[in-house]
């Protein structure tokens, strides 16, 4: 998976940035596997650097997947670190949520009566 960062000049887009965001995000988006294929981080500080309030850090985190359109999720917050941490929570739910969605149901119920028929039962399945 690619990881990719921008950022503009009021925030930190140093290479140990980069190297955190790249860990943080392939840790996050492991149990997707192969599916997620690139993700992009925007920094921004909304302020600038002259002017510092509570929570004016903004992350967009754009992720590509594989046959399905982009997942974009934005969090604000008051350091680059906790901006970051926030959007992933709400990528990793977003991307979730997005696969279960594309993911035939027909697959898992086909497999269940494969399973059901291998182990010498008739083959239904009941739902409850």
């Amino acid at each position: 998976m690619q990881v990719l960062l921008h950022s503009d000049p009021n925030t930190d887009g140093s290479h140990l940035m980069a190297e955190h965001l790249t860990t943080v995000v392939n840790e996050a988006m492991a149990r997707f596997g192969e599916r997620v294929t690139r993700v992009e981080a925007h920094l921004s500080d909304v302020n600038s650097e002259a002017r510092s309030g509570a929570d004016d850090i903004h992350c967009t985190l754009e992720a590509r997947l594989v046959g399905m359109e982009a997942i974009v999720v934005k969090n604000f917050a008051g350091s680059a670190h906790q901006a970051i941490e926030g959007a992933l929570r709400k990528l990793k739910r977003a991307v979730g949520t997005q696969i279960e969605k594309h993911e035939p149901r027909s697959h898992r119920a086909s497999h269940d009566a494969s399973e059901a028929a291998e182990a010498g039962g008739a083959g239904v399945i009941s739902e409850e």
